[in-house]
């Protein structure tokens, strides 16, 4: 019995029964850390010690919240989503404002490469259009968990190009040299598995109305865009917030630090008079209420990725897969993509785990007879799935964090569920198939 199977099926088990992900996960490394003869005392040390993994990642997290508290205050974020343009655009066409959504978020992974960070500034303040439109968030949860996934598969820039590099760097440590450009040569042809997915989420699957409730906020705000359109007009206020939002992009690509960015995004907004200095409280408190449940989901992911390595269940499992394969190239390729999505779904970043696959998958696929491009295809796909569909990927639970603002969406039954669905299968039957064929 594997420990990081048994683990990681906790852990699934355990969400699907709608317990809280953060007690899901903690569950799951304490079963994943005895099965694997940590012992219970060792686990909660490698769980607490390797929490610090994602720290800056959970302080970006808060500071990005009430930076994005900031920036909705001014009314910049509700102008735009108010606009003529926007509404000539959308009218009653909701499938091309999720395919717009989608393709923005695109933008976050390789033109401006901020991940997340776009997600609590533009959707909590659009919920009460969706909620208008009847809008069912389970396909915006895919366009946006799409966004933040396909691109950085398919593209060689941004976040890309880091997700390339690794790839190659970790083929080349284990025998098998590639180039950068072959990677994106081939890559493209699984990703259009998820674009295949994405369509059928917003075409066909959840193309129906839901309804959701409106609170007061949001009928607030539409009673106001309805009565005030033609009256509402730029000003200062959003001028700032613009720049705000522009240097914290620009201190995060300049620093590589996005706390750093958002920090000064708010110290710019509190100079300018954007903000009011006795706000910054509620700014911070509300920063935490959106972003906080992220923020230590991250944390604990962390810890849970060190005790699922600790276990050394990860290579057992991968060593379980060279003993079954027996030759076939037909078998050896779907058990190398399956393997890839535990250990995704488990660790819950892609980046994360081409190191600990490629090890072994590059001279498997040798063995096998698998030429270098589907050799590519395997490592990068198998790499990539999961996560779409892991509770613990910040490619479902920013997502979650935007769309749940107003508690009507569910982070497990409402993103991951349909995402794991309409991209990891598709995925995982194109590179199959792609591999077999190149």
């Amino acid at each position: 019995m594997n420990p990081v199977l048994i683990s990681v099926i906790v852990m699934i088990g355990l969400s699907l029964a709608n317990l809280n992900v953060i007690l899901a996960l903690l569950v799951a490394a304490i079963v994943g850390g005895l099965t694997g003869g940590l012992g219970l005392k060792e686990t909660m040390s490698t769980l607490i010690g390797g929490m610090g993994g994602n720290a800056e990642t959970a302080l970006s997290y808060i500071l990005l919240g009430a930076l994005a508290v900031a920036v909705q205050q001014t009314g910049i974020v509700a102008l735009i989503s108010n606009s003529e343009a926007l509404k000539r655009i959308i009218g009653n066409k909701k499938g091309v404002f999720i395919f717009l959504l989608a393709m923005f978020a695109s933008l976050s992974q390789n033109l401006i490469p901020v991940h997340i960070a776009f997600i609590p500034i533009l959707i909590p303040p659009l919920l009460g259009l969706f909620n208008k439109l009847k809008v069912d968030r389970r396909a915006i949860a895919s366009a946006l968990t799409f966004g933040l996934q396909a691109p950085y598969m398919a593209i060689p820039a941004g976040f890309g190009l880091i997700f390339h590099g690794i790839i190659r760097d970790e083929m080349a440590a284990n025998g098998m040299d590639v180039s950068l450009g072959q990677i994106a040569s081939v890559l493209w042809i699984p990703t259009l598995g998820m674009l295949f997915g994405l369509i059928v989420a917003i075409c066909f699957t959840y193309r129906s109305k839901r309804d959701y409730e409106l609170d007061a906020v949001q009928q607030t705000q539409l009673e106001v865009a309805a009565t005030t359109e033609n009256n509402i007009s730029f000003n200062k206020s959003h001028v700032f917030a613009l720049v705000a939002m522009f240097t914290a992009l620009a201190i995060q690509l300049a620093y590589g630090s996005l706390p750093l960015g958002a920090l000064v995004g708010l110290i710019i907004m509190t100079v300018t008079g954007s903000i009011k200095w006795n706000d910054l409280h509620d700014l911070i408190d509300e920063g935490i209420k959106m972003m906080g449940f992220i923020a230590f989901v991250m944390l604990i992911a962390a810890g849970y990725g060190d005790v699922i390595r600790a276990t050394g269940g990860v290579d057992s499992i991968v060593q379980s897969v060279v003993g079954g394969i027996g030759g076939s190239q037909f078998i050896g390729g779907l058990l190398m993509l399956i393997v890839g999505l535990v250990v995704t779904m488990g660790i819950g970043t892609s980046f994360g785990t081409i190191p600990i696959i490629a090890a072994i998958y590059v001279p498997l696929a040798q063995s096998l007879g698998f030429s270098p491009l589907a050799t590519i295809i395997l490592v990068g796909t198998a790499g990539a799935l999961g996560d779409a569909g892991s509770p613990a990927s910040d490619s479902t639970l920013g997502p979650s964090a935007g769309l749940d603002a107003d508690g009507q969406h569910d982070h497990i039954w409402d993103t991951c569920v349909p995402t794991f669905l309409h991209f990891n299968i598709p995925l995982i039957l194109f590179a199959w198939i792609a591999a077999l064929v190149i």
